[in-house]
């Protein structure tokens, strides 16, 4: 076992070599790595002995790798991969996890939810971002998210459909109270329209035609108003399915039509994610893929 450790490019040469292969450049290698191009050249050199091959070809501007440069980069990339994750699984990022998830979600699902989570997993810091930007996990720094959306997915990431969506017409009982339901198109434009950024009512009543009533760019504050008595409102059954339950909202008729989207859970694609990570997502599908 030692004299095949004592085999081993020095770790800082390959370290160099990885960075180098990737942007085949040692002047922005150097820049990279905080040291002078002399020192990356140095440490190429290094490798290049100790393998007893040439890894680049010089060019007039920059580096290309040799065909056993490129075969032996991919595969050090990968080890440099693993290495990574096993720190990040080591250290568990102190047992805390980013999740995204847009407004509604958070409002209705989420936060509603949070004392389950952390009895199941106690000990793990949950940071919420609600926002319906499509997440860059690595520059946002963003664990899981959870997105209205549908397939396809990009191959780094990995997706599962918690909920489709269920379209219907809701409102308060005292707004509701003596109508017949479900709610035909005449008594629906008698009550007062809550609407949101996606439109439900000209969809619901086949018209382009500009529909009096509040505007929100939130389903959740359309919802809020629609609790408050102010309004009917269209939302997806799975936010308004606790308000049902209890008698705040009543279902007035289904919106009849599909959006084509569905509420997914995702993150990107690890070997082997962390324990963190695993148990929070494992918890998300327990907890909201039944609505």
């Amino acid at each position: 076992m030692q004299k095949k450790l004592r085999h081993l490019p020095p770790l800082n040469a390959l370290r160099t070599f990885s960075v180098a292969g990737r942007l085949l450049n040692f002047r922005e290698t150097a820049e990279e790595l905080g040291v002078s191009q002399g020192a990356v050249a140095q440490q190429i050199k290094i490798l290049e002995g100790h393998m007893g091959m040439p890894l680049f070809t010089r060019l007039p501007r920059g580096v290309a790798l040799t065909l056993d440069g490129a075969t032996y980069h991919k595969e050090i990339q990968r080890a440099f991969g693993i290495m990574r994750e096993a720190t990040d699984q080591l250290l568990e990022s102190g047992k805390s996890l980013t999740i995204s998830v847009t407004p509604t979600f958070a409002t209705k699902l989420l936060i509603p939810n949070l004392p389950s989570l952390n009895a199941a997993l106690p000990g793990i810091e949950i940071r919420t971002i609600a926002t319906v930007s499509i997440t860059d996990f690595d520059r946002d720094q963003v664990d899981i998210a959870v997105r209205e959306t549908s397939p396809p997915f990009p191959a780094n990431q990995e997706a599962k459909l918690l909920f489709n969506q269920d379209w219907i017409l809701v409102g308060n009982p005292h707004l509701l109270n003596g109508l017949p339901r479900p709610l035909t198109p005449e008594f629906i434009q008698e009550l007062p329209l809550l609407h949101d950024s996606y439109q439900h009512w000209n969809a619901h009543l086949n018209t382009e035609a500009r529909l009096p009533g509040p505007r929100f760019n939130q389903i959740s504050l359309a919802l809020d108003a629609a609790l408050a008595g102010q309004g009917l409102a269209i939302a997806s059954r799975s936010f308004v399915h606790s308000d049902l339950l209890a008698g705040r909202l009543i279902e007035a008729g289904q919106a009849g039509y599909e959006t084509g989207t569905g509420y997914y859970l995702v993150r990107k694609k690890q070997r082997q994610p962390s324990r963190t990570i695993d148990a929070v997502w494992c918890w998300c599908l327990d907890t909201f893929s039944r609505r």
